[in-house]
């Protein structure tokens, strides 16, 4: 697949409601790459594996930079993506799955949890909101957040945009119990 453009951006939360909790702030990372959909605008596709065996380079592209960006280890992460218009919504499905994700946990460093992931058909400057979970267990609640992902001109009717986010840690002042992450590095 042609990547027409990288798109990041980086979001740092110090307090919630003036509170913080002696904790680092929250940085939340977003790697966005815009290709080809090679199969826009074709009509009904049953063999999607040329998006399959494609989105590894693409995971391990946006999970290096996204890594690199967030800057510390990488407690949570999530994917995300959005098909033009003359594409489907399966279409970026395949480029999101084990083949893109396996690529993705690689370049951050690992990750044994499933990886959270929503996707949609859009429009140029559609939003998503990119689901994150903590990275060696699903049921770690501290880490359940989002990022807003937006880019102005992307997708084109032919593209999609596939997205990788990451984050240095849970959520500031959580409090709605369930696992720890120290409890899940004391199991593993």
């Amino acid at each position: 697949m042609i990547i027409r453009k990288l798109f990041s951006q980086v979001e740092e939360i110090r307090t919630v409601l003036g509170r913080d909790d002696d904790g680092p702030a929250l940085r939340k990372v977003a790697v966005c790459a815009v290709v080809g959909n090679p199969f826009a605008g074709k009509g009904y596709v049953a063999d999607l594996a040329e998006i399959i065996n494609a989105s590894g380079e693409i995971g391990k592209l946006v999970g290096t930079e996204a890594a690199r960006l967030l800057g510390e280890p990488v407690h949570s992460y999530g994917k995300a993506g959005v098909v033009g218009l003359a594409g489907e919504q399966e279409h970026v499905n395949a480029a999101l799955t084990s083949v893109f994700g396996n690529a993705f946990r690689d370049a951050i460093g690992g990750g044994r949890a499933w990886i959270a992931s929503a996707t949609k058909p859009g429009v140029a400057g559609s939003t998503i909101d990119v689901p994150l979970a903590f990275k060696d267990e699903i049921w770690v609640r501290s880490h359940y957040d989002a990022l807003e992902v937006r880019i102005p001109d992307a997708p084109h009717p032919d593209e999609m945009v596939i997205i990788a986010a990451v984050a240095n840690r849970g959520r500031i002042n959580a409090r709605v119990g369930g696992m720890s992450v120290d409890e899940v590095s004391a199991e593993a």
